[in-house]
């Protein structure tokens, strides 16, 4: 992986190929038990987790862009799971929090969703749990700094693909 000569030893494809896979036993128990969507999911438990917050901050912690956030969102208050409350003196100013309804949801579907992850991990032994922690850390931190220097233009899929360079 420290020199890779195909695209089986590229550690970002790795990582895909295992998300993939691992994450197809959560994306049918919330569509098909529960009929949420995995971004659903994400935001429904950020808001369990973290309590009323501001749209873009969900986002941010989300790591979606807005528009999907918004998208998201809306179709969680039309289920029900979220409410959002728009400050009476600036109606762009909006919070949004887990309902009544989102938070049984929430108690409900966590349990579940932590023992798929328990399966996952049961290869593993403590030690490799801790070792595979420690390591997806450091991993974390390298790849923010990197994003945070990255001197490359953004793509622009709005306008089409990127041309290859010459």
């Amino acid at each position: 992986m420290a020199q890779p000569r195909a695209l089986g030893d590229l550690l970002l494809y790795r990582l895909s190929r295992l998300s993939g896979a691992a994450s197809l036993p959560a994306v049918r128990l919330c569509e098909g038990r529960y009929g949420i969507t995995r971004r659903e999911w994400r935001m429904l438990a950020l808001l369990a987790e973290g309590g009323s917050m501001h749209p873009s901050d969900l986002a941010v912690q989300a790591q979606l862009d807005r528009a999907r956030t918004s998208r998201a969102l809306s179709a969680l208050v039309a289920k029900g799971w979220v409410r959002r409350t728009v400050q009476a003196s600036d109606q762009r100013y909006a919070h949004v929090e887990l309902t009544d309804s989102g938070q049984r949801l929430h108690a409900q579907l966590f349990p579940e969703i932590a023992g798929l992850n328990r399966d996952l991990l049961s290869v593993l032994s403590a030690e490799d749990i801790a070792a595979l922690d420690a390591t997806l850390q450091r991993l974390q931190a390298q790849a923010e700094q990197l994003a945070a220097t990255c001197a490359l233009p953004k793509a622009g899929r709005q306008r089409g693909r990127a041309r290859p360079p010459a």
